[in-house]
Parts: structure tokens; sequence; C-alpha cells
């Protein structure tokens, strides 16, 4: 099979463009060059986070690789067959275990057999999606499709301290069904809560009053969490929205010299932003599960206006999978996803 050469600058031209191309390339079997890997970012070439995802990507696949060095700007991966199994990947930093699941998980989904795996490393990081979010949101929507994968959290880990740890268990399906998500149906349930990590608790406490006062809801509705056993500081504010259809999770985190109240209002504001535009999929789960809707040749959601982020991701999935990925702006702000056979 000829080996794909890919521009790592490539759109938004961060490290999804590696972590697609590696995902794929464990469920085709083909090989890829990336050059240029995260060229337009302040620290370009592979993070810690980046490299863990590789090389969890290279043990599942059995792959042979050059360039898996913090700081390399090319990577050359060439995989065998994906192996389900039982793996342990340690990111070794606050980096994001969640996006290490996310690059191998693709191969897992069609395996001929079960996998478990433990993850280490940041559970809770801003620019990744929380573990609340796999968790509720995606891992959810995977089951409809037939694969049924089921996640643990053992430990926080929030940056830049990091040390998190979960567990994840991949019942694999001989293939997976297309998924519609058109509608988000009734709204079910509506809930927040705030995690406090060796802080003090009056910033969970005025989150709390900040996002129950942004979103008009009672402030019984949000609930306060500190966490046991704390590795270091951290904190997040999560907005979680349960619909007939898709439940969605938005959040935003406490970072240093950011009041508690802007934290708050940030979750909040993007959970009232994807009320009002009445469309079933976030556009961050609308990045999440393109890859799926790739593997399943099929699938259609309404979304908001898709990101650079997600269109990028369109572009590396079309270059491993025979399938066209459509994106029909129903309105300026309203976005009709569709993948179909190519």
């Amino acid at each position: 099979m000829p080996m794909l050469v890919i521009d790592g600058s490539l759109g938004e031209g961060g490290g999804q463009v590696l972590r697609t191309a590696l995902g794929l390339s464990l469920v085709t079997g083909r090989p890829f060059r990336i050059e240029d890997i995260r060229a337009g970012r302040a620290r370009p070439g592979l993070l810690r986070q980046h490299l863990a995802a590789l090389n969890a990507a290279a043990e599942i696949g059995r792959a042979e690789v050059s360039g898996n060095a913090l700081g390399s700007l090319a990577v050359s991966f060439a995989p065998q067959r994906a192996s389900p199994g039982k793996y342990k990947f340690s990111v070794g930093s606050a980096g994001s275990a969640t996006l290490v699941l996310q690059t191998v998980l693709p191969a897992l989904l069609l395996a001929s057999s079960p996998s478990d795996l433990v993850l280490e490393g940041g559970t809770h990081n801003p620019m990744a999606p929380p573990f609340d979010f796999l968790e509720r949101a995606f891992l959810p929507l995977l089951g409809r499709m037939g694969a049924k994968v089921t996640a643990k959290l053992e430990k926080h880990g929030f940056y830049p301290a990091g040390g998190g740890r979960f567990r994840v268990k991949v019942e694999p399906a001989s293939y997976l069904a297309p998924l519609s998500l058109l509608e988000r149906g009734t709204l079910l349930g509506k809930r927040g809560r705030v995690l406090l990590s060796n802080l003090p608790l009056h910033i969970a406490e005025r989150e709390r009053k900040a996002a129950a006062q942004a979103l008009g809801w009672d402030l019984g509705s949000i609930h306060v969490e500190p966490i046991a056993d704390p590795v270091g500081p951290g904190n997040a504010v999560l907005i979680e929205l349960e619909s007939e259809n898709v439940t969605e999770v938005f959040t935003s985190f406490g970072e240093r010299g950011v009041r508690a109240e802007q934290v708050a209002a940030k979750a909040a504001g993007e959970a009232k932003k994807y009320l009002e535009a009445g469309v079933p999929v976030g556009e961050h789960l609308a990045d999440q599960l393109l890859i799926p809707m790739a593997l399943a040749k099929g699938g259609a959601m309404r979304t908001a206006a898709p990101t650079l982020h997600t269109r990028t991701n369109a572009e590396i999935i079309s270059l491993f999978l025979p399938v066209a990925i459509g994106m029909d702006m129903e309105s300026p702000a309203i976005c009709r996803l569709e993948v179909r056979p190519r």
C-alpha cells in the first residue's frame, strides 16, 4: 500500500491532524508520513501528549515508526494489523489522556475482540474533551452505533499537575451502524457541577451562583464537588443538558488570573448558545462524531457552523476512507453535516 504524505500545517494545523491520521492508519493499514507537525503553533512539533498518542498507536498496531521524539516535526508510521488487548498508556505529564484514547479508539471499535485500557495523564484539560464529556455525551452515541464502550474515572488530573487516571473497556462491533442526529427532542434534564481540587471553597461557590444566575436555573441544580485526594490544584464548571436524542456537556476551566464569575459565564454561555440554536449536536461533539460516522459510511447531524478544526478533521478523514462529508448550511449558524459513501 503506497505511503500517504500529509501536510501537518493543513487547515487548523494542530495535533488533530496527527491523531486522525494515526487512528485511521490503524483502521485501514495505510502507512503515512506527516511533515510540518503543528507548524503554526507557538511550540511546533510533538509535545508529550502527541508523542504518547503516537506511541500508543504504534503499540496497538505494531507499527514501524520514525520521528517519535519530543519536538519532532515529521513522523512516518507504517502499522501492521491492529491488535486488541490490555494496554496501559501514560502521557507522562498533564497532557490530555482523553486525546490519546481518541487516537486509538477507532481501530478498537472494529477489532476482533474486546480491549481494556488504562490511561494516565490529564483528564480535565483546556482544549481537549474532558472525561465527563466522553462518558456522558460521546460514548453513549457509540453504543447506539453498536460498539459498547464504558469508562471509569479513577483519579482526576488537572493541568498543570496531571496525575489523572481512567479505565476504558471496549466491546467492539462487527460493523458500526449509521447515526442520525437531526432533532434534539425534549429537554429531559439539566444539571451543573463545579469540580474543585485543592483550591478555596469560595471559588466554587462563586462559580455556582454565577452559573445559576446566567442560566436562570435554581441554585439547587448546580452542585459543588470537591475532589478527594487531589494531585494538584484544578477547577472546572460543567453544564450538562440531557435531551431525548442526545446529551451535551459544556465545560470551562479555572485559570490563574481569571475571575470565578468569568469561568462560570463561559460554560453557561456555551450552554445557552446551544439551547438557543435548537440543534442537537454542539460543535465539539460534531467533531468527535465525524470519525465514527465515517467508519459507519453514513450518518447525518444538525450542528452549529463547523469550525476550522472540524473542517480539517473532515479533510484528513477523506484521505483514508472512501466517504464524502457534506456540510450544507441551513442558515448562517446551523449546518447539516452528512457522511455518505464515495
